[in-house]
């Protein structure tokens, strides 16, 4: 129909008329039939147009339900329901309306079978919709078998989620434990996270950036260690919580490094194992941005990695990763030229980095382990000599390395131990430091400058560490601080606090909670510990087993395409 005809049903009678006469002529159909199809769409019509205001006005949205085959002429029917209802509700309501068995049908919407667990507008259901009720043939027992079942299995999954979330409180205590923990502790009985460059050296960040690294880094260990184990499921909320934490460490510490770029590569691993393609938009946003991060830490023909690590054998591996996530990517967004030219650059990487394992085991046989022989092989070109001269190299220079960031430690440690047998706090004896770049003279200024410890140390507190400040002032005021700088947690001394401590039966009888405390503490640290590798290119160690199995079945893929083409 060309014309759109707005009408009162008094004119439409005349207008059906008219229009039945014309059809009838061309289609050769009765003109009452022809005027009937009409009358029905005019209904139709104006059935529609006022649900649409009802709805606006209500809330009350309209489903138009198809029954199944069986109740004849009634298969079409329309249902009035709020779309803040779950899918089980609406099961029922359908059920009870049209006299069908709730455990025995299934209600398909968009193609997709209905979630009982979620509402309507979780799951994309409007106004207008088309529902198909699919009648299910079970028998009673049948079906009380399947409702247990399912009860079993929502059971089931609500232990899961809720054992997840225990399991991620526990990683995320054990993280904030590790990346609170100050220089003040002797690292032979309290373990620490610490950030080093690519040659094993402590790298200096601003505290809060520090911090939200450390957790970032943690989380991401945490799920790689899953995904080790194929849990993949799991392994998700952890990466995706490593991600958010890597946001707020800021973009510019971001270009700095490649584990950002190796996270959304482990992310993209994760979707493609669950078979999530409903995150196929996501998925292509973080292989871009692994992409371009690569190319900002490794330089636009990876001169900047060569120049700091010798080689780009090793990272090679990951974009074998890279290519073969985006090959998947295109092939399921139909995009065949793009995946195939994205699979077969996976697949030229894969024979260039494929290790003979003969050579392995010449390097297992002189005391290597089977990571730092893959790891030496790639970065020599596959050469067995060099391989085994670069590990020991590296192994050295890592020894040496360790060595000397602890004695840096160690030094600091003695220095904020001298400042505290001064009478010094933890916390002020490390204010101090920092601000005196580590030198314990200029450190210890206050003291020198015969200042009472404890009036220096308050001092130190109220200006953040700042010695020239908390230096004039005290001078200015003869030795002591003003009332209107002081305040009552400044006027308890270390020795009134000790002594109050252990006066108290109550904070006496809180001693073994404390231990338990500890312990607990002392359990999730070491859970974290466990799932951080020794070798701080384990990343890099894909022995790309799983890989080859996926690149050769997507070839396939595009190979079929290719040929139905044709």
């Amino acid at each position: 129909m060309k014309n759109v005809y707005f009408t009162t049903p008094g004119s439409f009678q005349e207008l059906e008329l008219n229009l039945a006469v014309q059809y009838s002529a061309r289609l050769n159909y009765n003109d009452n039939e022809i005027a009937a199809l009409l009358e029905e769409i005019r209904c139709k019509a104006v059935e529609r147009g006022t649900g649409n205001e009802a709805y606006k006005t209500t809330g009350v949205a309209t489903l138009e339900v198809a029954l199944p085959a069986r109740l004849g002429k009634t298969r079409k029917n329309v249902l009035e329901t709020k779309l803040v209802i779950t899918g089980k509700e609406l099961r029922s309501q359908i059920a009870q309306t049209y006299g069908l068995e709730e455990n025995c049908i299934k209600i398909i919407i968009n193609k997709k079978q209905l979630d009982l667990g979620k509402t309507l507008e979780e799951q994309g259901i409007t106004h207008n919709i088309k529902v198909m009720v699919l009648e299910l043939k079970l028998s009673e027992e049948e079906t009380k078998r399947k409702v247990r079942e399912e009860e079993m299995q929502h059971e089931e999954e609500a232990m899961k989620k809720k054992e997840m979330n225990k399991r991620m409180q526990r990683t995320k205590k054990g993280l904030e434990i590790l990346a609170d923990r100050k220089d003040s502790l002797d690292p032979d009985r309290a373990p620490y996270l610490d950030i080093a460059n690519q040659t094993g050296r402590t790298i200096k960040i601003p505290p809060e950036a520090k911090k939200a690294l450390l957790l970032a880094m943690g989380y991401h260990e945490k799920g790689r260690a899953l995904l080790k184990k194929k849990e993949y499921a799991i392994a998700l909320p952890f990466l995706l919580d490593a991600d958010k934490h890597f946001c707020e460490c800021g973009s510019e510490l971001l270009t700095t490094v490649d584990n950002y770029a190796v996270l959304q590569l482990d992310i993209v691993w994760c979707y493609f194992h669950l078979g999530q393609l409903d995150c196929l938009d996501d998925a292509e946003k973080k292989l871009l941005a692994a992409h371009d991060c690569f190319r900002r830490c490794y330089g636009e023909n990876h001169e900047r990695l060569v120049t700091i690590k010798g080689s780009s054998g090793r990272e090679k591996a990951l974009f074998l990763r890279l290519y073969l996530l985006q090959g998947i990517s295109h092939y399921h967004n139909g995009r065949e030229k793009e995946a195939a030219e994205h699979l077969q650059r996976a697949h030229g990487l894969f024979q260039e980095l494929c290790i003979d394992p003969e050579k392995v085991n010449s390097l297992l046989l002189l005391g290597f382990s089977a990571q730092e022989a893959r790891l030496g092989l790639r970065a020599c070109d596959g050469n067995v000599d060099h391989a085994a001269s670069h590990i020991s190299n590296r192994r050295e220079e890592k020894a040496q390395i360790r060595k000397e960031e602890r004695a840096k430690r160690r030094k600091r440690l003695e220095d904020i131990n001298s400042l505290k047998s001064m009478g010094y706090s933890e916390r002020a004896a490390r204010e101090a430091l920092n601000k005196a770049k580590g030198d314990l003279e200029q450190a210890v200024k206050l003291v020198y400058m015969g200042f009472n410890p404890g009036t220096a140390e308050q001092a130190l507190k109220i200006f953040k560490g700042n010695i020239q400040l908390a230096a004039q002032t005290l001078a200015h005021y003869g030795g002591s601080l003003p009332d209107d700088l002081q305040t009552p947690s400044n006027s308890t001394t270390p020795s009134d606090e000790s002594s109050s401590s252990k006066d108290s039966p109550t904070d006496s009888a809180g001693t073994s909670g404390a231990s338990t405390d500890e312990d607990m503490e002392v359990e999730v640290v070491n859970e974290i510990l466990e799932d951080i590798p020794e070798h701080e290119e384990d990343y890099l160690d894909l022995t790309l087993e799983e890989e080859e199995v996926v690149i050769n079945e997507y070839l396939s893929y595009i190979q079929n395409l290719q040929i139905q083409s044709k």
